[in-house]
């Protein structure tokens, strides 16, 4: 089973021709609304690809708690440590550029409440895995990974939005995920200079842990106990990158809680963050396992 102990937002989304600079007004499209924040979005993605997934954290008790959770409640991820608190439920505004690149504001309204004892209400045991980003109170997320520690769990940080991580923590972490400019805030915080796979051959040697870089179109580079790893992403026409890191993260955390190997596992992620791409919003863009499979299964995997 995966937990995963994190945000969950409603998403305004609006086209533009290009992103506004500074005090810039620029003409959107209509905007829409879907379900988001990285916690679901992960939580969804490995819903998505077939593991038993559980979502802890807050919503608000407004008019938008009950969007936000739609999706997840439609594919059966389990909520009963979710909890309603008077802040408004988390939003993210999102502007999307013609190119597919996007700009995105989150206020985190009743994310800030998000507390680690609502955990307790879980039945967990060796080999589940918590799935964490930092889009909930750094504190009550490093209580989170001293409270599967001690159960035995696997733990997996997504270091999105990038920041500071106590050294015992990431002492206490199994992986780490991040994309290469969180590599590079994470690397100067440590006094660790160089590029992306060189960041994170010094954190893996450092701290004992699996590092996992996610390159964009370029796919993604992993370094573990057992050697070094380099996925190439899947070729797709790009509409919106909004969620593809997430659906990598589920994905990748979906098939380490399947049995699978790292290299499969990072395919998978691969591949969902590809085709996330090719849809409009997050939630609804996040691949199923069906369409996954059909990729990964295109590809000579080295480990299965």
């Amino acid at each position: 089973m995966i937990v995963v102990f994190g945000s969950v937002n409603i998403d305004l989304v609006t086209r533009v021709q290009r992103l506004p600079t500074g005090g810039e007004t620029v003409q959107g499209s209509d905007y829409f609304l879907a379900p988001g924040g990285k916690g679901a979005n992960q939580a969804l993605a490995a819903r998505r690809m077939g593991s038993e997934v559980a979502m802890v954290g807050r919503v608000g008790r407004d008019a938008f708690a009950d969007l936000a959770l739609a999706l997840l409640r439609e594919g059966d991820v389990n909520l009963s440590a979710m909890a309603p608190c008077d802040r408004p439920t988390g939003a993210a505004f999102i502007t999307v550029e013609a190119s597919s690149e996007n700009q995105i504001v989150i206020a985190p309204g009743a994310n800030g409440e998000a507390r680690a004892d609502a955990l307790d209400a879980l039945s967990v045991g060796a080999g589940d895995t918590l799935l964490l980003q930092r889009e909930v109170p750094d504190a009550e997320t490093w209580k989170a990974v001293g409270w599967a520690k001690a159960r035995g769990m696997r733990t997996v940080l997504n270091l999105a939005p990038a920041g500071a991580v106590p050294l015992d923590v990431l002492q206490s972490l199994d992986i780490l995920v991040m994309n290469e400019s969180e590599a590079g805030i994470l690397g100067a915080e440590l006094g660790i200079a160089g590029s992306a796979d060189e960041i994170a051959g010094e954190l893996a040697a450092r701290f004992g842990l699996a590092v996992v870089v996610t390159l964009g179109g370029e796919g993604a580079l992993a370094v573990t106990r057992d050697g070094r790893f380099r996925i190439a992403s899947f070729p797709v026409s790009p509409v919106d990158t909004t969620a593809a890191g997430d659906s990598f993260v589920g994905a990748f955390a979906a098939g380490l809680d399947e049995g699978f190997g790292f290299a499969w596992s990072l395919t998978a992620g691969c591949a969902a963050g590809s085709l996330a791409c090719t849809v409009e919003g997050a939630q609804p863009s996040i691949p199923v396992r069906s369409e996954v499979l059909r990729l990964v299964e295109s590809r000579e995997i080295g480990d299965s």
